[in-house]
């Protein structure tokens, strides 16, 4: 079998959907042909190799709204798909100009299925540009992949087409996140740096949705003798740097992946304030339940994210935006420990039960078996 995956960007460029495609890649062109096409972040169209793995990769002439554009585009789509004559064409939404060209030339007996990461929020100026475009895209789909329950019952565009949807979650890759008996010592370096209080963790980009103000809101009412440790950068960054004043507040900037694994393990509570449904799922809330590090998360409607760690079983859930309630549920985390053990103990086993890459895995090979129901192949 013979699958195209469409993203927007892919490896090295990090980021959740990026990470997902990679995911899917590399475990399906182990026994499949696999190709990509996807933006580069410089101007030049290149086509590299990555592990045997075609990759088209068009040159970003402009960028509106966040999206990329290209004319480029075209030709590069048509030549990848004529070359690769592909059974399936995997296409990750949100990802509204790459999707226009793709509905110019996608051939009648080529299976398309959208993987539909999120809806377009923050768009809302062009989105009645975008809305036929993602109309024509769901009605030409024969399987639409979507990470979580929640975003199948709650998505406004999805609605029409919940016949043709399959739950298909993220997850994380485990031998990031195993813990390493080297570890030990990065952990004990960072509680002595720390002198020694537990830690509330936060990691992710500092963007709006995110909800870093809360969480520096909530800070200042926090009681228990601790302190706040904020990985990542992002645009919010200086401004949020500007309106703290609080000495037990640390912004670390970008981790590696081994910093950031002996933080998960070496902290107290992982601070999730994601605020909207651009949230759609929440990678690093798996990342910490993996690594027993119970969370705080605010009721996000529609979102995944209340799906992957469930109110009261694998963390303390607050209404949304109230800081105030938030900062009661860290007290509540440092200081009854028989609550922290049992999320703890839960989330570990709710990723293992879900969110490992052999869980996505096989939901994609059962979404990709509906579409070649009378079809013998290799998956």
């Amino acid at each position: 079998m013979k699958i195209l995956h469409i993203s927007k960007y892919y490896y090295p460029y990090i980021g959740g959907v990026e990470n997902t495609c990679k995911y899917l890649v590399d475990s399906f062109s182990k026994k499949n042909d696999v190709a990509v096409v996807c933006f580069n972040e410089g101007k030049e169209d290149i086509c590299d190799e990555i592990n045997g793995v075609k990759i088209y990769r068009v040159g970003s002439r402009i960028t509106i709204a966040r999206q990329a554009l290209s004319l480029s585009y075209f030709p590069i789509l048509k030549r990848a798909i004529n070359e690769f004559q592909p059974d399936i064409i995997h296409f990750h939404w949100a990802n509204p100009y790459p999707a226009a060209v793709l509905l110019t030339m996608i051939p009648r007996k080529v299976k398309l299925v959208i993987h539909w990461h999120m809806d377009i929020i923050n768009q809302r100026k062009i989105y009645p540009l975008i809305k036929p475009v993602e109309t024509a895209l769901l009605k030409r789909a024969d399987r639409i992949m979507v990470t979580s329950p929640n975003y199948r019952d709650y998505s406004k565009p999805l609605q029409p087409f919940k016949e043709k949807i399959d739950i298909v979650q993220s997850a994380i890759d485990e031998d990031l996140f195993f813990k390493h008996s080297q570890d030990d010592a990065k952990i004990k370096e960072i509680h002595e740096k720390y002198n020694n209080k537990p830690i509330v963790f936060f990691v992710g980009r500092h963007i709006q949705y995110k909800g870093l103000s809360y969480l520096l809101e909530a800070e200042r009412c926090v009681n228990s003798d601790c302190v706040f440790v904020i990985a990542g950068n992002g645009p919010l960054t200086e401004k949020l740097k500007s309106s703290c004043n609080s000495s037990r507040v640390n912004f670390i900037g970008k981790i590696s992946d081994d910093d950031l694994r002996c933080y998960l393990y070496g902290s107290r509570v992982l601070a999730f304030p994601s605020i909207t449904k651009n949230e759609a799922f929440g990678l690093s809330l798996v990342q910490g339940m993996y690594c027993k590090l119970p969370a705080v998360t605010f009721t996000i409607e529609g979102s995944g994210v209340n799906w992957v760690s469930i109110k009261d079983k694998t963390c303390l859930e607050v209404s949304n935006g109230d800081s105030i309630a938030y900062a009661k549920a860290i007290d509540k985390l440092m200081n009854d420990d028989v609550l922290h053990d049992r999320f703890a103990e839960a989330g570990y086993e709710r990723v293992k039960k879900l969110f490992v890459l052999p869980k996505e895995i096989e939901a994609c090979e059962e979404c990709y078996e509906k579409l070649f129901k009378h079809d013998t192949f290799i998956i």
